[in-house]
């Protein structure tokens, strides 16, 4: 799916303290219901501590927090999956979004999705997901994960903007992402140390119930 631009995020998960003020601001600038975050801090952990016989300990315990919203796939699985046309990718800037007012509320696109970024408001019976702050790129600013950010952990921009500017960023290929080869994520990241790859079960999502 072409685009005249695209637009994408990088996250430096080594900077990441899971303070969740990314997803708060979001939820805020929207006034999401309950239930609804377009933007989510995921805590990653494992490991175990094990006495030896003569008293010590060993541990290779772990942890790392991740910020996801959407990331504007190139190769949108929830734009396939849309039975209506609802949701889409947008020309000029690569960011998918949903026309709500062809939405039937199917949920389809969030079955589809490997990133739970399309979630359904119950009360309008329509899907949302994260948009990119598209009106506050339309005035030049950021998205508002990224200006909150205190540790400046988040950015956005164009992803030949966000290439020059981070080098060393790789694709989103760790847990507990699934593989940057399904969708083709327009998202770079600087991963945690600690991080381990896409589909390991050396650890665990430690906070299923704020994401």
């Amino acid at each position: 799916m072409s685009t005249n631009v695209q637009y994408g995020f990088y996250v430096d998960s080594s900077k990441c303290t899971g303070c969740k003020t990314c997803q708060v601001a979001c939820k805020d600038r929207k006034d999401l219901p309950v239930g609804i975050n377009w933007r989510r801090v995921y805590e990653y952990g494992g490991g175990l501590w094990t006495e030896n016989a003569d008293g010590t300990i060993n541990q290779n315990v772990f942890a790392y927090y991740t910020s996801i919203g959407c990331n504007h796939c190139s190769e949108p699985a929830c734009v396939k999956a849309c039975p209506v046309g609802a949701m889409h990718k947008r020309k000029q800037d690569g960011l998918v979004h949903v026309a709500s007012e062809l939405c039937i509320g199917c949920e389809s696109c969030a079955r589809a999705c490997p990133y739970d970024a399309p979630q359904i408001d119950k009360a309008r019976k329509v899907m949302t997901k994260c948009d990119g702050c598209y009106e506050r790129l339309a005035e030049g600013k950021k998205p508002t994960c990224v200006e909150s950010c205190p540790m400046r952990a988040i950015d956005f921009g164009t992803m030949d903007a966000l290439k020059e500017k981070y080098p060393n960023a790789v694709k989103p290929n760790f847990a507990p992402l699934p593989s940057s080869s399904i969708t083709s994520p327009n998202l770079l990241m600087n991963p945690n140390r600690h991080a381990r790859a896409s589909g390991s079960i050396d650890g665990v999502v430690l906070n299923h119930s704020e994401v």
